[in-house]
């Protein structure tokens, strides 16, 4: 009997008909199998993200009708059905114990290798997009690579010596944007619906500073990357926004995170389902769904910066914010492509790159400012202001000096007097719960405000960020032997900060931070 029950419902999933040969069968996706819902629901495992990085053993129609015939039997166990048929593929890190002996510096260096996979080889069924050139993954959980980390990845390699590797990482990016046209969350299938603070730009550009030929080289992925940002800028109007751009009238076009979907996150599952319950409305909560993805595209994920109430996690309403950060990488990236149209003596690609820059410069200035809190904040366009929450997100001006001279010294003080804690900076100065919060320190925000202040001759203020933050990370080395995520910032009695899931440790981009903040260090008490 049950043989029949399981052959009927391969028929009904496989096109509806028993017709069809193997070759011919239409797959279904795992994250929309009942099989998928109850494992998540269920919480076979601790971590969501557990589940879409295991291996299905055969192809997902199969699986789902093998589960929905044995589901209702006595004695069926779903975790057990799980460990039959799926398989843990993850590329784990080489096995191996910290040298007491050696500095933190040390350690990282020799971190690299074990931290580096790939190329990869296809693997069938598997949730992982296979990249063809070798890469650093970040450590812990996340055993694939992620956007805006890898640009602080990068940057210790090539601190490092190790720019071989960082260059890998730059074309492994070049082949996402060439064979999907954009580059995804990482190198999973369920990110391919949204992207991550774009980077790339910065990447390409930080291998030109050996060589300014790069520009050239990588030019036709720095436009493919612009065009998916500005996707729908001809036909957007003003109050209807087109995926990723927003009309403000006046030829002023700004850009906030944007995710195709509003379904919940295939690796956060049950905890947005648990968020959204609370929304009687299907419609309110596939808002908070697309609101999460988006969030999640933004690399905060979460934060009191995205809330539309404060104090309410649920109100996150990202996509009706235009990101501060956001639009300052684009404004980077608009004049890195005006430097590379020069190089190629390219005079409409030139000036055209030349006017969207200074018309966001412009914007950027305009909106973002708030006189009252003298810092940059992010912009609300659905209310017409600033949402006055003060986060590290404020020093990205700086960094790619948009700020005026006025702007950054205040920019600086707030710095100084709020953010600046035992430890380092701190996120923002809510203390919601959220990992992207008070008292969490993270390294890539240090390594903005540092660089940032640097380049309006802010030096000892600078020193005295780095000089705290590596003191926190050499205390934590010390007691732990790793390199966190992220860090308490506020309590340096902590190892490490809090956050939506389980403190990692590895860590690509703080392992980056940490080796670039000593050579500059290095460089400036010379």
């Amino acid at each position: 009997m049950k043989k029949l029950v399981l052959g009927l419902l391969l028929c009904s999933i496989v096109l509806g008909s028993c017709r069809q040969t193997p070759q011919t069968v239409e797959q279904i996706s795992l994250y929309d199998s009942q099989l998928f819902k109850d494992v998540q629901l269920s919480a076979v495992f601790e971590d969501s993200k557990t589940f879409v990085d295991l291996v299905p053993t055969e192809e997902i129609a199969i699986l789902e009708a093998k589960y929905l015939a044995e589901k209702d039997e006595p004695e069926f166990d779903l975790k057990s059905f799980v460990q039959q048929h799926f398989q843990d593929r993850s590329m784990k890190a080489q096995a191996f114990e910290t040298d007491t002996t050696k500095t933190m510096y040390e350690h990282i260096s020799s971190m690299w290798d074990k931290l580096t996979r790939g190329p990869d080889s296809l693997v069938p069924n598997s949730s992982r997009i296979p990249l063809p050139y070798e890469y650093v993954v970040p450590g812990g959980r996340f055993q694939e690579i992620y956007y805006w980390d890898s640009y602080f990845t990068m940057e210790g390699l090539l601190a490092d010596g190790r720019d071989d590797l960082a260059k890998n990482m730059v074309d492994n990016f070049s082949f996402l944007i060439d064979s999907l046209g954009f580059i995804p969350n990482g190198t999973r299938d369920y990110y391919n619906t949204r992207s991550q603070p774009p980077f790339y730009p910065l990447m390409v550009d930080a291998l030109a500073r050996q060589d300014e030929n790069m520009l050239l080289y990588y030019l036709p992925q720095l436009a493919k990357e612009y065009d998916f940002w500005m996707e729908g800028s001809e036909t957007v109007v003003e109050a209807r926004p087109q995926r990723h751009v927003v009309d403000l009238g006046k030829n002023v076009y700004l850009n906030r995170y944007w995710d195709q979907a509003d379904t919940p996150r295939p690796e956060a599952y049950k905890e947005d389902i648990h968020l959204a319950s609370d929304l009687e409305k299907d419609s309110l909560q596939k808002l908070l769904f697309r609101n999460l993805r988006s969030a999640a595209a933004s690399g905060w994920d979460f934060s009191s910066r995205w809330y539309g109430e404060k104090g309410e996690f649920n109100s996150t309403e990202t996509t009706s914010i235009l990101p501060i950060d956001l639009n300052c990488l684009l404004y980077f990236m608009e004049r890195t492509l005006y430097r590379a149209s020069t190089l190629k003596a390219d005079e409409d690609a030139r000036t055209f790159f030349y006017r969207k820059a200074q018309l966001r410069k412009s914007a950027i200035r305009y909106y973002f400012w708030n006189g009252e809190t003298g810092f940059f904040q992010d912009y609300n366009f659905k209310k017409g202001k600033t949402t006055g929450e003060l986060s590290l997100a404020g020093v990205y001006p700086l960094y790619f000096e948009i700020a005026t001279e006025e702007q950054a010294e205040s920019v600086k003080n707030v710095l100084m007097e709020s953010f600046l804690k035992k430890g380092g900076l701190t996120t923002t100065l809510e203390h919601s719960g959220q990992q992207w919060d008070a008292p969490n320190g993270w390294a890539p925000l240090q390594w903005m405000a540092v660089k940032g202040l640097l380049k309006y001759g802010y030096e000892q203020e600078s020193i005295e960020i780095m000089e705290r933050w590596l003191s926190l990370n050499e205390r934590v080395y010390a007691n732990t032997g790793k390199m966190m995520e992220k860090y308490n910032v506020e309590d340096l009695s902590l190892l490490s900060g809090g956050g939506e899931y389980p403190t990692q440790d590895g860590f690509g981009w703080t392992n980056g931070v940490a080796l670039g903040f000593k050579k500059m260090l290095d460089e400036l008490k010379k």
